[in-house]
């Protein structure tokens, strides 16, 4: 069995040695370094992957803070990218910032996944796991508890952004907001023009007819980058095409009831 080689980079090296002791005790992990700051991590990635390719090639996957000193955790995902490497490694954030534009700019840049702080040490293993094995397939969708002890927010989020559903447009916070008050109120979605889109219009000081449209285009932009297979294999079977475009409470409706059966499995 290959072994999945970890490195760390976070400044906080308490944090580091946690990390490191918690994952290095399963035998499918096996610690590859940790780097206190940005500049180490690239120089730790390049001087690793030559290891990583010569033992059958294992799987690599890279812990990054976000906010690091000398070179941050974005700055880190740019260098990266412009690094030759026979073999680019996974990247999960770690991060304690939760505003969608950080997010966003963190899966724009490369980000596999990211994790709040503070998080769960079994759930960042079973990350770990997920990133480092799948196929270039997002990692919200890789296996059927995939989201076990994540947030809702932190769900959610993954899944839109695994979708396609850029965290900078309007209708990706009003469908986020949408799908959270349905997974607490289930019939909300039965009142979706009388309700829903009122009191997501109040929450954030807008009238209802731009919410609907909001999500109407937030829809037709994933639409458009054509990852309807994403989708699909939530459910394990096709339940859209791209000439099959759900209305916004159908799609609202599908990903809560998913979610809900995802946190009450």
């Amino acid at each position: 069995m290959n072994r999945i080689s970890v490195l760390l980079a976070d400044d906080n090296q308490t944090l580091l040695r946690l990390i490191a002791d918690s994952i290095s005790r399963k035998p499918e992990i096996e610690i590859a370094g940790m780097a206190k700051d940005g500049v180490e991590a690239l120089e730790m990635v390049q001087s690793a992957c030559p290891d990583v390719l010569l033992l059958d090639e294992p799987l690599g996957a890279l812990l990054l803070d976000i906010v690091m000193p000398r070179l941050d955790g974005f700055s880190t995902l740019e260098q990266l990218a412009r690094l030759d490497l026979p073999k680019r490694p996974h990247v999960i954030m770690l991060t304690g910032l939760t505003r969608d534009d950080f997010i966003s700019r963190a899966m724009r840049l490369g980000a596999d996944y990211y994790m709040i702080k503070p998080f769960d040490m079994q759930m960042l293993y079973t990350r770990i796991l997920e990133v480092a094995r799948a196929d270039d397939a997002p990692v919200y969708l890789s296996g059927p508890d995939t989201q076990t002890g994540a947030s809702v927010d932190e769900r959610v989020t993954n899944l839109f952004l695994s979708i396609g559903i850029p965290a900078h447009i309007k209708g990706y916070g009003y469908l986020r907001e949408a799908v959270k008050m349905v997974m607490e109120n289930h019939d909300l979605i039965n009142r979706i023009t009388k309700e829903l889109y009122p009191g997501i219009a109040r929450r954030f000081s807008t009238t209802p007819s731009k919410v609907e449209r909001a999500m109407r285009h937030a829809i037709e932009v994933a639409w458009s980058r054509g990852r309807l297979d994403s989708v699909n294999r939530i459910y394990g079977y096709k339940v859209f095409s791209a000439e099959d475009k759900p209305t916004n409470g159908e799609f609202i409706a599908l990903i809560a009831d998913k979610l809900s059966m995802r946190q009450t499995a």
